[in-house]
């Protein structure tokens, strides 16, 4: 069952009739603090610990027309619970990114992401700027360089809440749409 934290047209950022969304897995507190201990190891700028979370799609900008079916995807989407460990923490040259890894992406994550893609491309709504290839990953900080030390301490983190959510543009603050605990 989906929690509706703000899915109606009122409360999406007042700056945008073609909010920014993507699909995610939102870590539990305890997840959360281990990766924030992560963090502090980590140069360049940290990324504030209310935003950490797996990206599962970026959906770039829908117009609000479309969320009543990207809100049916979330519901629909064959979900339960994984165990996911993230090991070390990577680098992502390019963008400057340092993230947490897993060093063994869980085949339920990858089957959740290939699930969530087909239902996305089913509906008409597949991502326009798409990579072929999926890295799951939690970005820790920008502007980084890469880690100085592979020394961290293991994450295990289970992931049971899926989330639809809305990135402001103006502030950069993320408002999570809509949430489904997965069981």
């Amino acid at each position: 069952m989906i929690a509706n934290r703000r899915n109606d047209r009122k409360n999406l950022s007042p700056d945008t009739h073609a909010p920014r969304l993507f699909y995610a897995l939102w870590p539990d507190a305890a997840t959360r603090a281990a990766l924030a201990a992560w963090q502090v190891r980590l140069q360049g700028k940290p990324v504030r610990v209310e935003k950490l979370h797996l990206t599962l799609a970026f959906l770039g900008q829908h117009p609000v027309s479309d969320l009543p079916a990207l809100l049916a995807i979330l519901e629909q989407l064959p979900a339960r619970p994984m165990p996911l460990l993230f090991d070390h923490a990577s680098h992502f040259t390019q963008l400057a990114l340092a993230w947490a890894a897993l060093a063994q992406p869980s085949p339920a994550l990858l089957d959740l992401r290939a699930a969530c893609m087909h239902r996305l491309a089913q509906q008409g709504l597949a991502p326009r700027f798409e990579h072929d290839r999926f890295t799951p990953h939690v970005t820790l900080a920008r502007q980084a360089p890469p880690p100085a030390s592979q020394d961290f301490a293991p994450i295990a983190w289970q992931a049971d809440e899926l989330v639809l959510v809305e990135s402001l543009k103006s502030s950069g603050d993320y408002r999570i749409l809509a949430s489904r605990k997965l069981t």
